[in-house]
């Protein structure tokens, strides 16, 4: 089958179709034909560096396909089911391939209103969201929520669950994307590019931080008493845990996990018709190190994917 692989750590130009043996699935795993794969800032991380295992991996954790084969022990899913889902992260999944195997438990049934495309961009984002909001800050109706890079592929996504929760949204990004932003339901907008956020956002109970660097110590400065900072950015922001909670805040860094209740849930918001994935641009596999370049330059509305369908 092909696959997208690596000789070493590199720019996107380092990524390349291989071919590899088909993968069988073990106990409690199923194989899926992936349909679609989506592209996330960790997947740039990991092409570069190795990420937290310092070694070359095979990319992607976003899958989008049909089940081909079911390993023992999994009484839920069959061939022929359409799945979507996040598996194994932050371990190796290779999901820019044409075959994956996974746990069974990590992935849940597609929404029939998706394409495979729009459903690829969804599981590491929305669960992302999801657990940031949900489970870590517990946001809850008339909260003020501020959502850095809210148009990018964790933000959009963002912004939605956190209305769909009853949120009162605010969100950074640059004008061009204001009225996309709007249109998910963002309430109040700042373009970065032109304000500095601190100097205009009133307190907020919840930020969502995907950039890290300057914007955790800042974002600090507009919590209310009691807020969180959930940074999304590196562990090195772990030490705002200290300066928050000087001042009486919190702050935590978050890595997102599998989580099947948490994908249900999502699933559940696209077919109520309160979330939405934007699809920037599909791409086929074989230009997987296009998608990089593209994901690398952080200017995209939502997320790329990658279709291993030709």
């Amino acid at each position: 089958m092909r696959a997208i692989g690596q000789d070493g750590f590199g720019g996107p130009e380092v990524l390349k179709v291989i071919e590899v043996e088909r993968p069988e699935p073990g106990p409690a795993e199923v194989l899926v034909r992936v349909h679609a794969a989506g592209v996330n800032p960790t997947d740039s991380w990991h092409r570069g560096t190795g990420g937290l295992a310092g070694a070359v991996v095979p990319l992607g954790w976003d899958l989008s396909g049909v089940v081909e084969a079911v390993g023992p022990g999994v009484p839920t899913l069959a061939p022929g089911d359409e799945v979507f889902g996040m598996p194994r992260h932050p371990l190796p999944a290779g999901t820019y391939a044409e075959y994956v195997t996974s746990p069974a438990r990590h992935l849940v049934r597609k929404p029939a209103t998706l394409t495979h495309e729009q459903a690829a961009a969804l599981p590491l984002a929305a669960l992302t969201a999801w657990q940031a909001l949900v489970d870590v800050a517990e946001v809850r109706a008339g909260q003020r929520v501020l959502v850095h890079a809210a148009a990018g592929g964790v933000g959009h996504l963002a912004v939605q669950i956190a209305k769909a929760r009853g949120a009162h949204v605010i969100g950074t990004a640059r004008t061009a994307k204001h009225e996309f932003l709007r249109g998910l339901g963002a309430d109040e907008l700042i373009d970065y590019t032109e304000t500095d956020f601190e100097t205009v956002v009133e307190p907020v109970d919840v930020v969502v931080d995907a950039i890290g660097g300057a914007y955790g110590p800042r974002s600090l400065r507009v919590l209310r008493p009691g807020g969180i900072l959930v940074s999304l950015a590196s562990p090195a922001e772990a030490y705002l845990a200290e300066e928050a909670a000087a001042v009486g805040r919190r702050a935590v860094f978050m890595i997102v996990e599998p989580d099947q209740a948490g994908m249900r849930q999502v699933a559940e918001l696209v077919e109520a018709g309160l979330l939405r994935p934007e699809v920037d641009r599909v791409l086929p596999l074989e230009r997987a190190g296009e998608a990089h370049e593209l994901s690398d330059a952080r200017r995209t509305t939502g997320k790329i994917v990658l279709s291993t369908i030709r």
